[in-house]
């Protein structure tokens, strides 16, 4: 799939709840900069 289609998705599923990155990031065990990241279609995969 396109990250960034993925990444509007994240954002658009997560801004409907009412979550901030750092709410989500939470949740999901990871730092809000990974939300973002994903959000913004960025990938450290090497």
């Amino acid at each position: 799939m396109n990250q960034e289609k993925i990444g509007n998705f994240i954002a658009e599923c997560r801004k409907q709840k009412k979550m901030t990155q750092c709410e989500l990031g939470e949740k999901l065990g990871v730092t809000e900069k990974s939300i973002s990241n994903w959000e913004n279609g960025v990938s450290n995969v090497k």
